[in-house]
Order: C-alpha cells, then structure tokens, then sequence
C-alpha cells in the first residue's frame, strides 16, 4: 500500500465562484470560509464567491482566498475520512499545507498571507520587474544563462522548478527580457511573459522577506502532525522554528517543486489529492511521475471521484 500526500496551490489558481458549491453543502467549509471573514475583518468570502476576477487577481487579496478555499476542501476531505501521511504547497500553497498539518493555526495563516501579499505586492514599484515561463530548457543550461545576465545586464533567476522542460524566471523587466532572448537563442522551445505584478521568488524580494519576518516571529509554530515539504529545501520539515526561518526564504528563493515530487515518490507516496481550485499541480506531477495517481478536488463532483477512487485503493 503506497502513501498519500495533500497538495496545495499558489497564485495563479485563483478563479471567481471557488470553493462556494463546498460552502453551500457542507458546514465544514461554511464555517473556514466564516472564519476567514472574521479574521480579515470583511467578507473575503464574498469576493471570492461573488467578487471581480481583478480583485481576487490583486495578491493581497488571491493569497487570504487561496488558502481559504484550499483548507475549507481539506476540511471536508477529512470528514469524509480523508487522511495524508505527507503534505506540500506550492509558494503560497505552503502555508495551507502548514495548517492541514496542525503547525499553524488557519487564522494566523490568514492574516499572515494577507500581510504576505501586501508586501509582496509593494516591494518592487509597478512595471519594473516581472516574470516569464520557459518551456523546453535544461535547467543547468539555464542557471548559467540567469546568472550571466544578472552579473552583465539586470538581476534574474529560476523562481520555480515546476517540472522538467517547465521553469519560471523572475526578476527586473530588463533582467528577463535578456534571459527570454538569450534562452531562446541557447534552445528553449518557447519563453512566455507572465501576467503578474512582481517578480516574486526572486533576490528583488529581499526586501519583502525582511518585513515578513517581523510578521511570521510573532506567529505560533507547532512541530507538525504529518511531514510537510518545504519549498526551499525539497525536504520534510518537522521543526516550528526551521519551518519560520524556510518561509522567510521562501519569499526571495526558488520553488523546487519538482524536487519535492521527486522527494514524495523516494518516500514511497503514489496518490497526490490535489486540494484547491484547478489542476495545475495534478497536471505537473504527472509530467514529473506519470505513474503517479493524482486526484483534483475542488468541488462535489471531484470530491465524489476522489473518494471512490481512495475507497478502491484501500
């Protein structure tokens, strides 16, 4: 019998309308949706459910819905009986996975990812830095190409592993427009400009990380329940002041998330319950793992599915 691990994704999941067909039918994820609410002080969950794409687009309000949504499914998850033996998110995903595994308490985690958001939102001014994905590169062949260009033109770097030939850069507008030509020129299939408001994961993020970790000092780490995977590392985290320290690096530091698939696989996990709106990370363990058993939820109908399909694998 293989093991389970919980998934939970970052920005980028975030659609208009998530997670309200679980809020109307189980009181479970009325009551996470409920007490988000009252942690923010308004009603998060009407922007989420009733609310502008733009608004839920803006990253101090996308990180408070995310997390939101991804624990009130994990909260009917394991009503249902659901349990995990391993737990990981993806960026901001991590701080969801930190509460499904009882480090964090989902009130904390709501107000700190708001924080989390804003600070990220205000480190680098509008238009000057940003993003984009690069499809088909070896990723040795491209940290020398980021690293080149940050020495020579404008800072740039990997901001997320996701799987092999899928890996983000990240940093100023003039950074990255000379590694997408550059990478393109060494043999990337394809460099695509994102449409985001900064460059996260990145060095430009230092400044962020270091109001962020006046924030996360005053929060309540527990050792978790369940081994979580840290972004930064790949590997399990069991220590609460470890586990403060990883998030403050988190911020400027690459995703590794291919790595943390491939740390979950060593540990002999074969089902990934995806947890959040969307299937974007169901689609990239499958490129890392394709004998991987994965399982989206993020209303009732894939509820449902999962459920049956955990039930036939015990």
């Amino acid at each position: 019998m293989g093991k389970t691990a919980v998934l939970f994704p970052g920005q980028g999941s975030q659609k208009t309308g998530m997670g309200q067909e679980l809020a109307e039918n189980f009181e479970k994820a009325k009551k996470v949706f409920a007490e988000a609410d009252e942690a923010l002080g308004f009603s998060l969950s009407s922007m989420i459910f009733e609310g502008t794409e733009e608004a839920l687009r803006r990253t101090e309000n996308t990180q408070p819905a995310l997390l939101t949504t991804s624990i009130a499914i994990w909260e009917v998850l394991k009503e249902k009986g659901v349990s995990a033996d391993f737990a990981a998110g993806h960026s901001l995903g991590e701080y969801s996975a930190l509460v499904a595994a009882g480090s964090l308490s989902f009130t904390e985690a709501c107000r700190a990812v708001r924080t989390r958001g804003q600070l990220m939102e205000e480190a680098v001014p509008q238009g000057q830095g940003t993003m984009a994905a690069v499809l088909g590169m070896d990723r040795d062949e491209l940290d020398a190409i980021t690293k080149k260009i940050s020495a020579e033109t404008g800072s740039v770097q990997a901001a997320n592993y996701n799987c092999p030939g899928q890996i983000v850069i990240s940093g100023s507008a003039e950074g990255v427009k000379e590694a997408s030509a550059a990478l393109k020129e060494a043999g990337a299939k394809r460099v695509l400009p994102l449409n985001v408001s900064g460059p996260f994961h990145s060095e430009l993020m230092k400044p962020a990380a270091g109001k962020m970790k006046e924030k996360l000092a005053e929060l309540s780490f527990q050792n978790p329940e369940m081994p979580v995977i840290a972004n930064v590392t790949a590997r399990p985290v069991n220590d609460g002041e470890e586990i403060e320290q990883l998030l403050y690096e988190q911020i400027y530091s690459p995703v590794l998330w291919e790595d943390t698939i491939r740390t979950l696989d060593s540990e002999g996990v074969d089902t990934f319950i995806e947890a959040g709106p969307g299937k974007v990370l169901s689609g990239l363990v499958k490129k890392i793992n394709r004998r991987a058993k994965v399982l989206p939820v993020f209303d009732e109908e894939t509820l449902e599915s999962a459920l049956k399909v955990l039930e036939e694998g015990k």
